[in-house]
């Protein structure tokens, strides 16, 4: 699918930064900007700045930067043209998708008709449970659960009957192509190729992701079938590893408590949105994975695990420990007294009680040493305690293994389980590295936010950054720069697609504009970049001076490859740069308007 640009920037200009970005996170005024807590890192003091001037975002301590559909991709985890839909959706304009062939979804079926035959269904089903007659062994069901009329409203239940073809038929009135249905996993095919409902007699439930998209369904049976619940299959729009269930009704909940608990079951979540406990969200039929967590982290610093009873706590502690060290994340578990759930624990104690659940959790370290003393044994046996130590460290050891944990975070983690474990940090250190935990696995810190201060050290890429930075700051500059310069020229990558987005801004000869070429890169790495170069709030005379000293540089640089300059020459240029450079400090929180 494709768009027009200037469909693209009637998307941006529809939707103010201001007030989409408030929607996710607190801001505060300050100046002429707005200064927030940063969503896409660990932000303890305001660093991300929006300005509604030039409708821009950017985080002066990781850099995140760009658009209102740059930070929608960001927030939400979605492509580049996922992130214009939703934004044309809140804004109500309708896209005109120009489509090639062959540009559908690899499988030949497309993710927006798939969503709106799964929305279509939502309103069948909806219909067939608020039908007086046939939807009353339904209706008895939700309030046997004791789950309240307005609650199924919101939650937009559903009841598919106990016949074979009764949404199938009524899809195919519709002149809804069976193939749709498939793709969907609204139907099913038998040996003879015949189709026929997937859902029958059971309750439905609605699965909505965090833009908004009717993605999946899950089914609750109401009579004695073996499958208790039945979830629709991986599609073009659903992949239950990396979706998770209620995200949609508690997503400002989660942002403005910063933490977001995870439960195993649909009306798990129900039960304690409908008692005043709206942060909670459940996996859907399968265990706690790394893309549930890298989609929570977007919405709360602090995860916590709630299981049914302390066996299926110790099952997952595990694989919970592994994910909080690969991915870097803090997890906190716990368990419902009694091997109640959460939906009969809530609807006994109260919401209150389930809040109280969260807020003393344990940490998944502390949770998984407390399984395995359970498992060999309380006693100071010194046998049994090395036989929990062991695996435990074995669990820390495997866990961190392809991690992208710094030096810090790792030395953090060695004096956590120093304490947990009342052993020396250096023999804790010691113990994991005879275990086969290089150095090298564990301190991996990944700079793909801008480009890294590694790529820049050449004195090439600090005059092709450099004549990237004055262009943006003054455009008027580049026609200069196209006589001596082409795309070729940028040996940094990221430099180099920035050079292609100003040529081809200026080719189209309209309104030079930071948002503009911000609408042309689906790239986030990118959008940060532009961001990082822009608006300095020099005057034309430094900028020039700058601009001919850089591109002096970069033409010695291009000579140099092919001649042998001595180190002296290049630290000669080096110095050149610097000389003229004369930047304003990069923490400096001001977006100036170029």
């Amino acid at each position: 699918m494709k768009l027009e640009h200037s469909q693209i920037t009637r998307v941006q200009q529809a939707n103010d930064i201001i007030d989409v970005i408030s929607e996710h996170v607190k801001l505060t005024r300050k100046g002429r900007e707005m200064t927030g807590l940063c969503p896409f890192h660990d932000d303890h003091k305001p660093s991300l700045n929006v300005s509604a001037d030039k409708q821009i975002f950017k985080c002066y301590a990781c850099s995140a930067g760009g658009d209102v559909i740059k930070f929608i991709q960001m927030r939400e985890g979605l492509t580049f043209m996922r992130a214009v839909e939703r934004l044309a959706e809140r804004a109500g304009i309708k896209l005109d998708f120009a489509r090639a062939k062959g540009a559908n979804e690899p499988s030949g079926i497309d993710a927006a008709d798939v969503e709106k035959v799964n929305r279509w269904a939502m309103k069948f089903w909806r219909k067939n449970l608020l039908d007086s007659e046939i939807g009353e062994k339904c209706r008895e069901y939700v309030k046997s659960r004791h789950l309240t009329d307005a609650t199924s409203e919101e939650y937009g239940f559903g009841y598919a009957l106990d016949r074979w073809d009764d949404f199938l038929s009524a899809a195919r009135k519709r002149n809804i192509p069976d193939k749709l249905m498939l793709a969907a996993g609204l139907i099913v095919s038998n040996e003879q190729g015949k189709n026929y409902d997937k859902f029958r007699n059971r309750l439905m439930i609605p699965i909505i992701d965090a833009a908004s998209r009717v993605v999946g369904f899950g089914g609750r049976t109401l009579g004695d079938d073996p499958a208790k619940y039945m979830n629709s299959p991986t599609s073009v729009i659903f992949d239950k590893s990396n979706c998770v269930y209620g995200l949609d009704k508690a997503r400002h909940e989660i942002v403005t408590s910063g933490m977001v608990a995870v439960v195993e079951g649909y009306t798990d979540v129900i039960m304690t949105h409908q008692a005043g406990c709206k942060n909670v969200v459940a996996t859907l039929g399968t265990s706690f994975t790394a893309g549930h967590a890298k989609l929570l982290r977007r919405y709360a610093k602090n995860i916590v695990l709630i299981f049914d009873s302390d066996v299926a706590g110790a099952a997952a502690s595990e694989r919970a420990l592994e994910i909080c060290l690969a991915e870097s994340i803090d997890i906190k578990v716990t368990s419902v007294p009694q091997g109640k759930d959460p939906c009969d624990f809530v609807y006994a104690a109260g919401g209150e009680a389930f809040k109280n659940l969260m807020v003393n959790a344990t940490d998944v370290m502390k949770y998984r040493w407390d399984r395995l003393t359970d498992k060999f044994g309380k006693s100071e046996n010194i046998s049994d305690r090395k036989a929990a130590t062991e695996e435990f460290l074995r669990s820390v050891a495997m866990a961190s293994k392809g991690g992208t944990l710094d030096a810090i975070t790792f030395g953090l983690i060695v004096n956590r389980i120093s304490k947990t474990l009342e052993i020396p940090a250096d023999d804790i250190r010691k113990e994991l590295g005879r275990r086969g935990q290089s150095r090298q696995a564990i301190v991996n810190t990944v700079e793909n936010s801008m480009v890294s201060s590694r790529e820049l050290a050449g004195f090439g890429a600090k005059a092709q950054e450099e004549i990237i930075e004055t262009i943006l700051n003054e455009p008027r500059l580049f026609e200069s720069a196209a006589k001596k310069v082409k795309v070729g020229d940028f040996d940094v990558p990221l430099l180099r697609e920035a050079w292609s987005i100003i040529e081809q801004s200026i080719a189209e000869n309209v309104e030079f504009s930071l948002a503009g070429m911000l609408a042309k890169t689906e790239s986030q790495d990118l959008a940060g970049l532009l961001v990082r170069l822009s608006g300095n709030g020099q005057d034309m005379d430094t900028l020039r001076r700058r601009f001919n000293g850089a591109l002096d540089a970069l033409m010695e640089y291009k000579r140099k490859q092919d001649s042998n300059y001595t180190k002296t020459k290049d630290d000669d240029i080096l110095q050149r740069i610097s000389s003229i450079k004369a930047r304003p400090d990069r923490r400096n929180p001001g977006m100036l308007t170029t």
